[in-house]
């Protein structure tokens, strides 16, 4: 009787640790793919707290024209071209996750008075532009080399730079990498390698151990969107980039992005090159 008791209690014991175990699998999926679920669909509206401008260029007494074109997969972008008469030279900003073309208003005036046409745009997913999902720059790499081809087919301008934010600036550094055309950069807030910087984000934001959490996401998110998360590391392709110039900016106590990852990227970047550590706190405000 007491054996069969034993017996008893044994199997109440195991069935309560499956039990357990289960639903805490079940929530780890869930949770990471609730993870994957904010990559791909980053909610967005624009505040002047953090962004400062969220009107059009005239906002900053700037003539503009509103204007679309298409990246090479057929995504439908929008955007803004903001002339100066008979300059040769164009400036491409590209905004991060969560954003639009509105992020770069507050470098507009400095750069438009510096002789710099502007052309910003929202990437695909993003503002007024198509795309079912955004992917840190994996596919969106394409959307910058389509603002390249806009301003030199239709612009005729020959003199490009580039100015990426966060998920922007790995975006252009993957565009530049590739495309010549592109001949300066400016990379603010960006980070240096994606599934480190998730790291760091599930232990210090969400107070979670990365494990594992963090590989399963990483693989929910590959298979969801078929983008390759080692392809997203900026500082694996600077040195594809010179000896054209390139600065980073870099808030010193950034929220999001921890100012390491600037100096890991400059560090493996060639020169020319500077980095700017600038004194603020809320990513991507320098």
């Amino acid at each position: 009787m007491l054996n069969e008791v034993k017996g008893h209690k044994s199997k109440k014991t195991i069935s309560i640790i499956v039990g357990f175990s289960g639903l805490l699998g079940l929530g780890l999926i869930v949770l990471a793919w609730l993870l994957s679920s904010s990559v791909m669909y980053p909610s967005y509206s624009c505040s002047e707290e953090h962004f400062i401008y969220c009107d059009d260029p005239s906002q900053l007494s700037m003539l503009f024209e509103d204007i679309s074109f298409q990246s090479v997969d057929g995504e439908r972008l929008s955007g803004w071209y903001i002339p100066v008469k008979n300059a040769t030279k164009a400036i491409i900003f590209v905004h991060g996750h969560g954003a639009d073309r509105h992020e770069g208003m507050r470098w507009f005036s400095a750069l438009h008075q510096a002789g710099l046409n502007i052309r910003a745009f929202d990437l695909r997913n993003n503002g007024a532009s198509t795309g079912s999902f955004s992917s840190m720059g994996f596919f969106e790499q394409q959307d910058v080399t389509a603002a390249v081809d806009y301003l030199s087919d239709h612009k005729q301008i020959q003199h490009i730079g580039i100015f990426g934010t966060s998920m922007g600036a790995t975006t252009s550094v993957l565009a530049m990498a590739k495309d010549s055309r592109i001949g300066a950069a400016v990379f603010e807030a960006g980070w240096s390698n994606l599934t480190d910087l998730y790291e760091e984000i599930i232990r210090q934001h969400m107070g979670l151990p990365s494990f594992p959490l963090l590989p399963l996401t990483i693989w929910l998110l590959e298979q969801r969107t078929e983008i390759d998360m080692d392809a997203l590391n900026p500082e694996d392709r600077l040195t594809d980039i010179a000896p054209r110039p390139i600065a980073f900016i870099h808030c010193s106590d950034d929220n999001l992005i921890n100012f390491s990852h600037a100096e890991r990227n400059y560090a493996a970047a060639n020169q020319p090159k500077a980095l700017w550590q600038a004194s603020c706190k809320i990513h991507a405000r320098a």
